[in-house]
């Protein structure tokens, strides 16, 4: 699974659910915007910022780090980022940290040097296995639970969310039902169709927005390879301009429209780029950032 958008997409929607791992009131995280900050002059990004707004009683920013595979350097990159944040940043009233594992077995194993801020209040860490045998009825940690269950188990988290939320006349409730359509998508790719559509019974899925997206833009020889928000894989049997298409759909969707310029430049690109641009376009936030990707190829 390409966690880093999966989380990006649930924490932007909700960014209460980080206060429901955590085991906060999840009312705080009305108070943020979730957001993925550029330092300057530098080769950092950091992917995940809760930023409080300027009406928030509590002023601490927090950075998420979510770590799906294996990485020694991970506290060194995240605390020399925040670090840079801070410099570059300095109304920042408080800040803390949290890094997410799906497993303990993933945490750096040497975090000697860092033992000061890992084992102050600081800074948190969340295995997400932890909540599996869990009965919550929080959104934050049944969403957890799908991402992390094996597959066997996944249909019946997908049902106890489906269950809540049904109603998808409801806005809030639609963009729920989508967060879980995106993760099954996301987290089965290589499912055939009958095996999907078998996994999405429940009617309410079947009919958001990205699951028939993922059906109708997503096969690659009779195999779900297309993914929630445009991603791109595979050969789109062995048919540039259905990539073409398929990427250009995709980016009005997140921009709106795109300028002429932008557009011919994207129809001139060849089928593994286009593969390229349908992955990275997942990352990016501003039509800039489109254009300065395009620049490099």
């Amino acid at each position: 699974m390409k966690t880093d958008s999966i989380f990006f997409r649930i924490f932007q929607t909700r960014p209460s659910i980080l206060f429901e791992l955590l085991g906060v009131p999840s009312e705080l995280g009305d108070c943020y915007d979730f957001q993925s900050v550029e330092v300057k002059q530098t080769a950092f990004r950091i992917d995940g910022v809760f930023v409080p707004r300027a009406d928030a009683l509590d002023q601490t920013v927090i950075f998420a780090e979510v770590q799906f595979q294996s990485d020694e350097y991970l506290y060194d990159r995240m605390f020399a980022e925040i670090g840079l944040y801070l410099v570059q940043h300095r109304d920042t009233f408080d800040w803390r940290a949290v890094a997410i594992f799906p497993r303990r077995s993933l945490e750096p194993k040497n975090p000697h040097r860092h033992r000061t801020l890992l084992g102050g209040e600081q800074f948190t860490v969340i295995y997400l296995e932890d909540f599996l045998n869990l009965q919550s009825d929080l959104l934050g940690i049944q969403l957890m639970q799908l991402i992390v269950s094996k597959p066997k188990k996944s249909q019946g988290y997908v049902q106890q969310i489906v269950d809540r939320f049904k109603d998808v006349s409801d806005p809030q409730n639609q963009a729920i039902i989508e967060l879980v359509c995106t993760v099954m998508v996301y987290k089965f790719p290589e499912l055939s169709r009958e095996a999907i559509e078998a996994m999405f019974s429940v009617s309410e899925l079947k009919q958001s927005k990205v699951y028939q997206e993922a059906l109708d833009e997503g096969r690659v020889e009779g195999r779900v390879k297309g993914l929630a928000e445009g991603r791109v894989e595979g050969r789109f049997e062995g048919r540039r301009e259905e990539a073409q298409s398929l990427v250009l759909r995709q980016l009005v969707r997140r921009f709106g429209s795109i300028d002429g310029a932008t557009e011919s430049k994207v129809c001139s690109l060849s089928l593994s780029r286009l593969e390229d641009l349908g992955e990275a376009l997942l990352e990016f936030r501003t039509p800039l950032e489109l254009k300065n990707w395009l620049e490099t190829v």
